[in-house]
């Protein structure tokens, strides 16, 4: 009999227990990325049973298409509002939750539900919100910033995007911050009162720089959901008007699908995922960093 010990034996416990999961992983997720990958190579157009190897030319033709850097630079800008506005709306959340205020777990409860509402349902509801709710009170007390829908106007419609984003986000990144909250040491915040500290220097010399792991994660998190939004981009203004509001994963999943030119789509898709790991990985390795120093 192999001990468990063994190199045998650590590989053998490894395959009885998780061989079926890595290999439904390896099948499912690893193997179908890198034939995209290899077909970001070609010019395969999604229905062809023959394609031919070319090597760059998709990715020469990504970056002449200024479609696809026009809906990259807005996801750009709306991934750092987002992000900002997320974060910051989340952690005052979590803080505030976290003082003993009453009736602060149904609070808790009340602003985490938006996260369990579904993109497109979201959409649906905050687009009817912005074109019919909205619109009726502006008309009926003559508040001019309402009486048109915001969705008809370029600007508005990218302020709408953002604001519907942050009203689903902040819920549950404020969960994530109430548990680095709850679990900072109190005898840490009574010693920094006790010392004169007030309560803005509480906040910033020790809150803050114990709840920086929670904090990469909430960003970490934030910058993903940014650039791969989709379906509330969809449901809520469709890119408009005149794809104002075209954000980058509905510009890919349009060019491959609708324009018939899955080769291309493909090329942007992979370029996208390498701009989104680049992002991710300096975040988290700035986050480290800002760990160790503090």
């Amino acid at each position: 009999m192999v001990s468990e010990k063994t190199p045998f034996g650590k590989v053998g416990t490894y395959l009885l227990f998780a061989g079926p999961t890595t290999f439904a992983f390896f099948t499912v997720v690893i193997l179908p990325f890198l034939f995209g990958v290899y077909l970001t190579l070609t010019n395969w157009n999604g229905l062809s049973a023959t394609y031919v190897f070319v090597g760059l030319k998709n990715y020469r033709m990504v970056f002449e298409d200024r479609a696809f850097w026009s809906s990259f630079g807005l996801t750009l800008r709306y991934v750092a509002y987002t992000v900002v506005l997320t974060n910051v709306i989340a952690f005052t959340l979590a803080y505030l939750l976290t003082s003993g205020i009453r009736g602060q777990n149904f609070l808790r409860a009340g602003f985490f539900v938006p996260n369990l509402i579904g993109g497109i349902v979201l959409g649906l509801i905050w687009r009817f919100v912005f074109s019919n709710v909205l619109v009726y009170v502006g008309k009926r007390f003559g508040w001019e910033l309402f009486l048109r829908s915001w969705l008809a106007h370029p600007d508005k419609a990218f302020w709408a995007l953002v604001i519907v984003s942050v009203w689903q986000s902040s819920g549950y990144m404020m969960v994530i911050y109430i548990a680095g909250l709850m679990g900072i040491p109190k005898d840490l915040v009574e010693a920094a009162t006790i010392e004169g500290a007030t309560g803005l220097q509480r906040l910033r010399y020790v809150i803050l720089p114990l709840l920086t792991p929670f904090t990469t994660v909430c960003i970490f998190l934030s910058l993903q959901r940014g650039f791969i939004v989709y379906d509330l981009n969809k449901a809520l203004t469709e890119g408009g008007p005149y794809k104002s509001t075209e954000l980058v994963a509905m510009h890919v999943y349009e060019k491959a699908f609708l324009a018939q030119q899955y080769e291309i789509g493909q090329s942007e898709a992979f370029f996208l995922f390498a701009m989104i790991v680049g992002v991710t990985l300096a975040q988290v390795y700035l986050g480290k960093r800002l760990e160790v120093e503090q």
